[in-house]
């Protein structure tokens, strides 16, 4: 129980930081002057910065129980298959974010408010599939 209770508690820290950082993009594309640009930059690059190890060790620790007792049985279980899917995804998204970053942090953004609102409602959908996928493992 420790690795999944390790597991589920990086996880939410991991969710903490993908949820608020498009929110900031949101709230930066917004905007127009330099000062409150150069405060979000510093927001965007220290948050994805502190939510990265987050992501890294979801991963380790949902390995290791995939690892220690799931292996086995992992050809059977589909709903695990997909879940892991949908970790990949979320996984890109992770870095898309990151790349976002860096083009705010070049002053190259080109997308709106609007957009980045959009983009800010997939951490979502991909927790309510992955904790559902989880939970009732329905295949």
């Amino acid at each position: 129980m420790w690795l999944k209770s390790l597991h589920i508690f990086f996880m939410v820290a991991w969710f903490a930081g993908l949820f608020y950082l498009p929110r900031i993009f949101v709230n930066h594309a917004m905007i127009d002057d330099e000062a409150t640009s150069h405060r979000f930059k510093i927001m965007e690059r220290k948050l994805y910065r502190f939510t990265t190890p987050w992501m890294i060790l979801t991963i380790v620790f949902g390995l290791w129980m995939l690892y220690d007792y799931a292996w086995a049985a992992y050809g059977s279980m589909l709903w695990l298959h997909i879940k892991l899917k949908l970790v990949a995804v979320l996984i890109a998204y992770h870095l898309w974010c990151g790349q976002i970053v860096k083009t705010f942090a070049e002053d190259k953004n080109t997308r709106s408010h609007v957009w980045y609102r959009w983009f800010n409602e997939t951490p979502v959908f991909l927790l309510l599939a992955i904790v559902l996928l989880t939970g009732l493992k329905p295949f």
